[in-house]
């Protein structure tokens, strides 16, 4: 006979609903204390690449003053410009843990059709640039078909679509190898000279908080609705008057001089577009997801091979048009565009700027900061007078320190539970 005493009792615990409270953030202390939570955990964003900016920056400021005057920040960042737009498409392949080799070729091949078509064969401007386009998205294609059909790995393709492709670039300029531009022309105009007015500018600078503002109180809102937890309305506004303040002081500074050029413009409007993409669409979710797990991605219904598909045709539609902006800002289209440097800085820029190699992280921000930090140490090295030898060994320098921050926060989200 059984102890009435001793025998366990089972009880069920009905929670009301009503009774249940979420707390939420109520001080921009809080928001504080979580972000730094965040970087205990192994999830550094992009902090690690705005510190090695402001000690690049701080570097050669010491040795060379003129290296934050205004004039030579607009300068670049037109520099900037072009193999960001390039770096940014890279982000694309990165997050799925695939890569692009050929995307410097892509880029000189996009500038040689500019200037064969638009030049020699008279084409309109439009239908030249939409047609240097159309090839690089059919070579993403490609790229995404071998990988997906027959499973050869992005790093055989592409290595064979970059010899491929320098070829047809010494194809179709022919004896020559090089076109020149015609001086005057907007395209020209929109790669050396044109510059947004102050006011523009100024307006410009005050929509990224308005954003912050808008879409943080959107996500705030809903998830209250549902009893989450939700940042406070102050630590919103904090983090938007930060940004539009940043904004506003670098282009007030930057109009000591000549001021904002379009061409980084139209650069920060595609990341932005970039951004929202990732992070606001469902095409932005199953990429992570892909890029994190492509199986338990298949598995949940996710078409795996569309998004393959689609990340390899921006990345070389993007580095079609980096070579198009490339050709505008040199005014000529030759042999030697898309050559040399262009591949390691586009790929570096993206890793440098929080890009996870092993796929499921990144950001498109990420090729804006990186390609700055590039593009400064080139920048500085050259007020210095030195070699591109040197360029070159810092900047492996600081893609190896890059990965080996992405490896270190990758191990520390796994003990943590969050890879």
């Amino acid at each position: 006979m059984s102890d009435p005493i001793n025998k366990p009792v089972k009880e069920t615990v009905y929670l009301d609903r009503s009774d249940v409270r979420v707390t939420h953030s109520d001080s921009v202390s809080d928001s504080i204390n979580a972000f730094i939570d965040r970087i205990k955990s192994g999830d550094l964003g992009s902090l690690p690449v705005v510190i090695g900016l402001v000690l690049i920056w701080s570097i050669f400021t010491a040795i060379n003053p003129i290296f934050l005057s205004p004039n030579n920040l607009v300068n670049l960042l037109f520099d900037c410009s072009t193999v960001g737009i390039i770096a940014l498409g890279i982000v694309c392949v990165l997050m799925l843990g695939e890569i692009d080799l050929s995307v410097g070729s892509m880029s000189g091949v996009g500038s040689a059709l500019l200037g064969v078509l638009w030049v020699n064969q008279g084409w309109p401007l439009a239908l030249a640039i939409g047609a240097s386009l159309c090839v690089g998205a059919m070579m993403g294609f490609g790229y995404a078909f071998l990988r997906t059909k027959f499973g050869m790995p992005s790093f055989v393709s592409t290595l064979s679509g970059l010899m491929a492709l320098l070829g047809f670039q010494l194809l179709i300029l022919g004896s020559t190898g090089s076109i020149n531009l015609p001086y005057g022309s907007s395209m020209v105009n929109f790669g050396q000279l044109m510059i947004m007015p102050a006011w523009a500018a100024h307006s410009f600078a005050f929509v990224p908080g308005l954003v912050i503002v808008a879409m943080g109180n959107r996500v705030r809102n809903k998830r209250q609705s549902v009893n989450l937890s939700a940042k406070s309305l102050n630590s919103i506004l904090f983090k938007a008057l930060i940004v539009t303040c940043a904004l506003q002081a670098a282009a007030f500074y930057l109009n000591q001089s000549r001021g904002v050029p379009w061409m980084f413009a139209l650069f920060v409007l595609l990341v932005i577009a970039m951004d929202y993409a990732l992070t606001r669409t469902k095409w932005g979710r199953y990429m992570f997801a892909v890029g994190g797990n492509a199986e338990a991605a298949r598995r949940a219904g996710i078409n795996v091979k569309a998004i393959y598909i689609s990340a390899f045709v921006l990345c070389s539609s993007l580095a079609a048009l980096g070579g198009v902006l490339a050709a505008s800002r040199l005014a000529s289209a030759s042999q030697q565009a898309g050559t040399g440097d262009v591949n390691l800085n586009a790929i570096a820029a993206a890793v440098i700027g929080g890009t996870s190699l092993f796929g499921g992280r990144g950001s498109a921000w990420s090729a804006l900061l990186g390609i700055i930090v590039i593009q400064s140490i080139a920048n500085g090295l050259t007020l210095l007078n030195l070699s591109s030898s040197h360029r070159y060994m810092i900047t492996g320098a600081v893609l190896a320190i890059a990965v080996i921050v992405d490896s270190v926060a990758r191990q520390s989200r796994v003990s943590h539970g969050k890879a």
